[in-house]
């Protein structure tokens, strides 16, 4: 078994980033001023899948977005950390909150910003535009790219590592 799926088998709060992870890291803004984000609707079904699995979710995210805030309430995340730039003391508060020891937890991250985090966890985890110092620094890197399917491949990658993913496909398959 590879040490990253050994990593992912332990994961019990997975937490993602938002800017490059659930989107494509671009920022669109309307005629108004109005942030406009795109996020992929494979990565909700695999988050919703994950969390049906028994595995928290979170978002830890340097921008603050109403957007964000209404994406997560669509797919269940309760636990959400915006306008966070010292993303380390707030992944440390939510494992406080949730008593969840910190190589308990997986992150996914793409900018040298969330290193702090990266570098505590489990299991860390990046995609293939991400910074380069953050993709030598991480146990797994996707396929996909943010927003393009990323944060599904990686919730599908834990449900694997932790052998209940044919159990989450199988209410799709019958």
């Amino acid at each position: 078994m590879s040490e990253a799926i050994s990593r992912a088998a332990r994961v019990r709060l997975m937490i993602f980033d938002v800017d490059g992870i659930l989107t494509d890291g671009s920022l669109h803004f309307g005629p108004d001023g109005e942030m406009l984000k795109t996020f992929n609707v494979l990565d909700g079904q695999g988050i919703k899948l994950l969390q049906q699995a028994g595995v928290a979710t979170a978002i830890i995210s340097a921008r603050q977005s109403a957007i964000v805030l209404k994406r997560a309430s669509d797919l269940g995340i309760s636990h959400v950390r915006q306008g966070i730039h010292d993303k380390k003391t707030a992944f440390l508060k939510l494992l406080d909150e949730l008593q969840i020891p910190a190589e308990a937890c997986g992150f996914i991250g793409d900018d040298v910003i969330d290193l702090p985090v990266l570098s505590r966890v489990g299991f860390a985890a990046s995609v293939p535009n991400g910074h380069a110092e953050v993709r030598k620094r991480v146990h797994h890197v996707t396929t996909a790219g943010g927003g393009r399917g990323a944060a599904r491949e990686i919730c599908d990658f834990i449900l694997q590592a932790q052998g209940k993913y044919d159990q989450a496909l199988a209410e799709f398959l019958s």
